[in-house]
């Protein structure tokens, strides 16, 4: 069994140790569904997950109804926790409107956007690129979607970041999967590559396109595996 993570305060910053535990917990469920350890359609077992993790039975469901409310989980009368099976035309349907949503993000961040947060994704992309290098896919995967939240974010859209943000959180497992394989993987650097250029030249209309195409792109690079 994994180290035992804290579950009760030693001090008066008791809030904090409870939330670093609830944030760990949320991330470790969300990369095991991410990374297909937890496959679609799966039921989670709350006592097998709580001897694996080393953690209680309390902030476990406290992290899987956090998950549920991502739509990475579905909380099904009478079965309990199950990891969300999306069909073909589900996946199509949010990237359809994902697809719409970062071309107008890229757009408006291209006017909007301070030099400071334009150079914070740079630093976001060249890490990514380092990850890329190196083989290490998960992290790769993480900074990829922090990008295109960022990218959202600086168009300093409340509305459309936060539409933006629940359907990438949907489609987690699926946009991870399109990266499987060594040619799906450089065809989506390669098109990051595009993205980073045009933000940094401020070409609201380029960097829509390249966003647009991307999101296209990763439609026909998961479509087989859903």
């Amino acid at each position: 069994m994994s180290e035992m993570l804290p579950e009760t305060p030693t001090s008066n910053t008791g809030p904090i140790l409870r939330t670093a535990l609830h944030d760990t917990l949320v991330g470790r469920l969300r990369d095991m569904i991410i990374e297909g350890n937890l496959a679609p359609g799966s039921k989670l077992h709350e006592s097998q997950l709580g001897e694996q993790l080393g953690v209680s039975r309390t902030p476990l469901r406290e992290a899987i109804k956090y998950l549920a409310s991502e739509g990475l989980v579905e909380l099904v009368p009478s079965r309990g926790a199950i990891v969300k099976r999306f069909s073909s035309k589900d996946v199509h349907d949010m990237i359809v409107v994902l697809k719409s949503l970062e071309e107008l993000g890229g757009q408006l961040a291209c006017t909007t956007a301070t030099d400071q947060e334009i150079a914070k994704v740079r630093h976001l992309h060249d890490e990514m690129l380092r990850c890329y290098e190196s083989g290490d896919r998960l992290r790769y995967y993480k900074l990829n979607q922090e990008i295109h939240t960022q990218i959202c974010q600086i168009a300093h859209n409340a509305a459309l970041s936060d539409m933006q943000a629940l359907l990438q959180s949907r489609l987690k497992r699926i946009r991870f999967i399109g990266h499987e394989g060594a040619e799906k993987w450089a065809a989506a650097v390669a098109e990051h590559e595009e993205m980073i250029t045009a933000l940094e030249a401020r070409d609201g209309k380029v960097l829509a396109d390249v966003l647009g195409r991307h999101l296209l792109n990763a439609w026909e690079r998961v479509k087989d595996s859903v």
